[in-house]
């Protein structure tokens, strides 16, 4: 949206009560990298680090009008999508992306299911998904089981990885993360594909239950440092490093699946 990036990041994504996932988790990353966060909710949830209790879809027209109202106003440099939920909030979505994201980098988190196990994508989207939001991809960043469902492949190991980017790319993405977390494993990759060909991230298993919001975390900072002007596969590289940080500095809290410290490089 602009030829001088200047870090507005709009993040289009659920609120999650428990601050550590979501547009909390979102704006967190965001502002810690040097971004400026700007929000359309999608959804509030009710959820903790034990697991999600609830959730309110946020009616259409007030998602596409908090969209239209910040672009509007204070332009924007990327956009990270997470959380929407049904078929018609990605209906929505979708156009309102192609009506007032034009010639920003879009990074479309595809997120299925929350980390307790509930779906947060009814079934019925997952098709509008496929054709809607991918082809809007500057980068799509789904874990092992969200690219099974979207490519209905096995994806257990790196050339699962790699035969799902290939066929998300055939869909219209200009750029795939096929994350490996979910992948058993001492070591696992992350592998970026593009019409360019493929990067490799490998990185060693960390021993923690710190792991709320990783798949947020990692997508709004990578759109983050996008709208900084950082090219891509510098912004995935650099985004995973603040991702290990904040895992490796986590504060500890709840009972389940704990937040990590966003705030870790303004701490320091």
């Amino acid at each position: 949206m602009t030829n001088s990036p200047k870090g507005r990041v709009l993040i289009i994504a659920g609120s999650d009560s428990g601050g550590g996932a979501g547009i909390q988790g979102d704006i967190k990353a965001v502002t810690a990298l040097g971004g400026f966060a700007m929000t359309a909710v999608t959804a509030i949830t009710v959820q903790n680090t034990m697991g999600v209790f609830d959730v309110h879809p946020v009616p259409l027209p007030i998602i596409t009008d908090q969209i239209a109202c910040v672009t509007r106003d204070l332009g924007l440099d990327a956009v990270k999508t997470g959380m929407l939920g049904n078929v018609e909030i990605v209906e929505g979505v979708a156009e309102a992306l192609q009506t007032y994201t034009k010639g920003a980098p879009r990074v479309i988190d595809p997120v299925m299911i929350a980390k307790s196990g509930h779906p947060l994508l009814e079934a019925r989207a997952i098709g509008a998904v496929k054709s809607l939001m991918i082809p809007l991809a500057s980068l799509l960043t789904p874990n092992a089981p969200e690219a099974e469902r979207l490519t209905d492949l096995s994806v257990d190991g790196i050339n699962g990885q790699r035969r799902a980017a290939e066929r998300l790319l055939r869909l219209g993405a200009s750029g795939v993360l096929v994350k490996g977390g979910h992948i058993a494993g001492t070591t696992f990759s992350d592998v970026l594909a593009t019409h360019k060909g493929e990067v490799f991230f490998e990185t060693q298993r960390m021993n923690t239950t710190s792991t709320h919001g990783t798949g947020c975390t990692l997508a709004s900072a990578i759109a983050a440092h996008l709208s900084q002007g950082v090219e891509l596969e510098e912004a995935v590289e650099r985004a995973r490093a603040y991702l290990l940080q904040a895992m490796l500095t986590a504060p500890g809290f709840g009972k389940g699946h704990g937040p990590l410290n966003h705030a870790w490089p303004v701490q320091n």
